[in-house]
């Protein structure tokens, strides 16, 4: 233990000697997260919109009512011929054009079914399919309060309809942030932990103080583990101000317990430190490491992690990848701390599998600079 600590106060010193770098670990995530949370957002709102009002009766005009003021479409105006609409499609100054026919009202009035166009240009997959969710459900919900009103034939009492009333859990609002801040705190914690402590042990190797370290009456374990705390202590204190901020920033809710939440934390981070002492031990140069600590950890976080993208629509093999990435397990534990408020017996599983994966990353580092030092 007390070479643990020997170590651990010698990395202290280079860390608060070089005030720099300390700055950097510890704010520049909070400055990750306003960034990208304000960035990365999957919800469209203000949707340019263009009218063909054929009808031009009360209920067509209730009818365009309904789309803008969902706050999903923004009114650009109305056109009278195909000519005119084709024009501003291929100008990109609408994305959907809601044509109404002339018979609307006096067909709704007698309960005769009626079709409203709506033309969305698709040169954007995913924000095509998006607006045509929101049309679909506005014009649901329009054609549900237009039955309400209609008289029953051969009675007085509104016409009998289905009434659907949507729960959402833990995100009422479907707001994006709510699913974009966990990942990006997983996303900044991972990349700042491996890349400052890959280039710990490449420091001491380029400086030329590696043989002075081997000399001494230590072995790799203690040296690792020495290694480790100081920025693991700077880590989690990152972490928790990145938390913080997006409560501050974002909104975000803490539903659950904070004592599992650090846990959850505190393992994923001995993992991702674990992971760039391992890188260190091999590169040879702090350039190196720093390119190969991104690699291995900026990309496995954002495309594998389900941080983005699902990953029950990834394909088998790569499903099978995914598993061997730790974000990937403190995404499902961190969401479900903090936006559910779960125990622990929701996401064990994923907490074992962090301690798993940070117990061989830490082995492996210890192998790796057995060797070095044999």
């Amino acid at each position: 233990m007390r070479q643990v600590l020997a170590v651990g106060r010698k990395e202290l010193r280079q860390i608060m000697r070089d005030q720099r770098t300390l700055l950097i670990l510890l704010f520049v995530p909070a400055f990750f997260l306003l960034l990208y949370g304000y960035a990365l957002n999957f919800d469209i709102r203000n949707v340019p919109l263009v009218v063909k009002d054929q009808d031009r009766s009360v209920t067509s005009r209730e009818l365009v009512s309904a789309f803008v003021n969902s706050g999903y479409f923004s009114l650009v105006g109305y056109v009278d011929s195909d000519r005119q609409i084709e024009r501003l499609v291929d100008e990109g100054r609408v994305r959907v054009i809601l044509t109404v026919p002339a018979s609307f009202e006096r067909d709704l009035t007698q309960g005769i079914p009626t079709d409203v166009q709506v033309i969305i240009d698709g040169d954007n997959a995913n924000t095509a399919s998006t607006v045509l969710g929101y049309s679909r459900s506005l014009i649901a919900e329009f054609n549900s309060a237009q039955m309400t009103e209609l008289p029953a034939p051969g009675s007085r009492l509104p016409v009998p309809v289905i009434a659907v009333e949507p729960r959402i859990w833990y995100n009422p609002q479907l707001r994006s942030t709510l699913f974009l801040v966990p990942g990006l705190i997983a996303y900044i914690s991972m990349i700042t932990a491996v890349v400052s402590t890959a280039l710990s042990v490449v420091r001491e190797k380029e400086r030329g103080t590696m043989e002075q370290v081997r000399m001494a009456p230590i072995s790799p374990l203690p040296y690792i583990i020495g290694k480790t705390i100081p920025y693991l202590a700077i880590s989690f204190t990152s972490a928790l101000m990145v938390i913080f901020s997006a409560m501050l920033i974002f909104d975000l809710p803490m539903r659950g317990s904070w004592a599992l939440l650090c846990g959850a934390i505190g393992l994923f981070l001995i993992g991702a430190q674990a992971q760039g002492l391992l890188i260190s031990t091999i590169a040879q140069t702090q350039q190196v490491a720093f390119q190969v600590a991104l690699l291995s950890s900026l990309l496995p976080t954002m495309i594998l992690s389900g941080f983005i993208f699902p990953i029950s629509s990834m394909p088998t093999v790569v499903q099978g990848i995914t598993h061997i990435v730790p974000a990937r397990y403190f995404l499902v534990a961190l969401r479900s701390i903090v936006l559910k408020g779960a125990g622990i017996t929701a996401f064990w599983q994923d907490m074992v599998a962090l301690a798993i994966f940070a117990a061989i990353a830490l082995g492996l580092a210890s192998l790796r600079l057995r060797k070095e030092w044999a």
